[in-house]
């Protein structure tokens, strides 16, 4: 039997408050996986989730299941973004006005391979051409050695999926960020490499 298709919208504003408990808890469960391992918790979330509090421009698509919100993915101008998003960009010498940066996509395990990657990809684009005056799409993806203990032996990076989208990485562009894996007892430092799309 076909499984019904999932509603996708595009939510700005106080719409996006409303959603933003959802997307901590689909940020902690998925992002458990290989390769990020968060060992995550909704104090950390608080905090992170200004970002898109605080935007007026910030965009988040999300993924309904009748009323269930099971995936989501962010996108908001990079000079709104954290700094640690905005630092690797400045020193390059980029115009930073001109970039749409991409958050998360995060999608519960059973939805997977129905389309909702796509469309979070086309819908975020699509914000980021409606904005005016951007001329880059960018998101971070972090990097793990091949050798990873914890990587899976069916473990299949995303490159090929971003490459298809027109999406080239950018070794130049890393930014570091820090969390707990789920192995460590204290956080630690990590690279995301950024992938850059002219739009």
């Amino acid at each position: 039997m076909m499984k019904p298709a999932l509603r996708i919208e595009r939510l700005k504003g106080r719409a996006i408050l409303d959603r933003l408990d959802d997307l901590a808890r689909l940020r902690i469960a998925v992002f458990r996986d290989f390769p990020y391992l968060y060992d995550g918790g909704m104090e950390y979330e608080t905090g992170y989730m200004r970002t898109y509090a605080e935007s007026a421009d910030a965009v988040l698509i999300a993924a309904f299941d009748g009323d269930k919100t099971v995936g989501a993915s962010t996108a908001v101008p990079l000079k709104d973004a954290s700094e640690e998003c905005i630092k690797p960009f400045a020193a390059q010498g980029h115009d930073i006005g001109s970039i749409f940066y991409f958050g998360e996509s995060v999608l519960l395990r059973p939805y997977r391979g129905r389309g909702v990657g796509l469309r979070f990809f086309e819908e975020r684009e699509a914000a980021a051409k409606a904005h005016g005056g951007i001329e880059i799409a960018t998101f971070c993806a972090v990097e793990r050695p091949d050798d990873h203990p914890l990587r899976p032996k069916d473990y299949m990076p995303l490159d090929r999926f971003w490459e298809k989208r027109g999406y080239a990485r950018h070794p130049e562009l890393v930014a570091k960020f820090h969390w707990r894996d789920l192995t460590d007892g204290m956080d630690s430092e990590k690279s995301l490499v950024f992938w850059l799309k002219r739009v």
